[in-house]
């Protein structure tokens, strides 16, 4: 199944949005082919240094959820948080241009290297989760500044997803003959998705204080360096919820085992790098037994959530068809409700 085609910027768009910052002569622009396919991203060279251009469009493209995030970020930034600076335009205050219904923000260019897999790596990714938790623990919005909240967790727009794959796949020739498996295949992630959120609620999730937290912490937004993270490149999904939202949701990202076809993914996690994530925000702040033990159903309801909008949406993620992903979550899924109670703990 072919990927959905890249969005990407022309050369007057570029021109008119480049004209509402001081940058000097640009001397090269390169396309970054990596990242959301809906928030194209170009990488700049100019005067006064190296830049990242990002649009944001559709329904990122919120003004006021970019205010917020940039609130965030400006906080972070205060503290010496690992980030990429956001660069001003040319009017004071502002620190992101709009044309109609895009917006358009523009970072300093920060070179490191992706995520290599490794447990130093994840170590220093749960560690830095918690310095982000630190740092945004008394953020207060302007009054005027309406704060984004939810997450995955006993998320409608989950349950609703899950309800229209089936005719999001049926209607593919290629599923002819499946339907009957589709149905049951959807039916058990719905009630795997249940059943992990009435655990958490069981568990006390909702009473938990609720405080910022990143919302899409994978290594996809970071960057490393001598296994080292040097920079958070991504705060679009900043949001107000409970901090174990996003340190389950870490543990599962800086673990899953993946690459190439999702048929060929095995169903366990690495738990070596597990442990590394989880001892490294620890190392920071501690988990409560409530929270330990929310983890690992937590991760079921993450895994779940990541794939239901795109395939809902288009029968696929990414070039992957949609019923391979699926099958692929519920192994992954299996291994969880086996294996949980040993992830509960540090030590294996």
């Amino acid at each position: 199944m072919p990927a959905p085609q890249r969005a990407t910027f022309d050369a007057e768009e570029l021109a008119v949005v480049l004209s509402h910052f001081d940058l000097g002569v640009i001397e090269s622009v390169t396309e970054f082919a990596r990242g959301s396919r809906r928030s194209p991203k170009i990488g700049i060279v100019a005067d006064k240094g190296k830049f990242v251009l990002k649009r944001r469009s559709g329904r990122r493209a919120h003004a006021d959820r970019v205010r917020f995030a940039h609130h965030v970020q400006a906080r972070l930034q205060a503290v010496g948080f690992p980030m990429a600076r956001i660069i001003p335009t040319r009017v004071r205050g502002d620190t992101f241009v709009q044309i109609k219904e895009d917006l358009y923000e523009l970072f300093e260019f920060v070179p490191g290297h992706p995520y290599h897999q490794s447990a130093a790596e994840s170590q220093d990714a749960g560690l830095v989760l918690a310095k982000f938790h630190v740092a945004t623990e008394h953020i207060n919005a302007p009054r005027y500044l309406p704060v984004p909240q939810g997450d995955y967790h006993d998320a409608a727009g989950v349950r609703t997803g899950l309800c229209q794959i089936g005719a999001a796949l049926s209607s593919s020739d290629s599923f002819a003959g499946t339907e009957a498996e589709l149905a049951g295949l959807s039916q058990f992630l719905l009630e795997s998705y249940d059943h992990a959120v009435a655990v958490v609620n069981g568990l006390g999730f909702n009473g938990w204080p609720p405080r910022v937290i990143h919302s899409d912490w994978h290594p996809g937004n970071l960057l490393f360096r001598n296994d080292k993270v040097i920079a958070v490149i991504d705060y679009d999904s900043v949001r107000l919820s409970r901090r174990v939202a996003d340190t389950a949701n870490g543990c599962l990202h800086f673990s899953i085992l993946a690459g190439g076809d999702p048929a060929t993914w095995p169903a366990e996690l690495d738990e070596e790098r597990y442990r590394a994530f989880r001892s490294g925000y620890e190392s920071v702040l501690g988990l409560s037994d409530e929270e330990r033990r929310a983890l690992p159903h937590l991760m079921a309801e993450a895994l779940i959530a990541e794939c239901v909008p795109p395939i809902s949406e288009t029968g696929s993620v990414g070039r992957w068809s949609g019923y391979r992903v699926l099958q692929m979550v519920r192994r992954k899924l299996f291994w969880l409700a086996e294996h949980g109670d040993r992830l509960t703990r540090l030590d294996p």
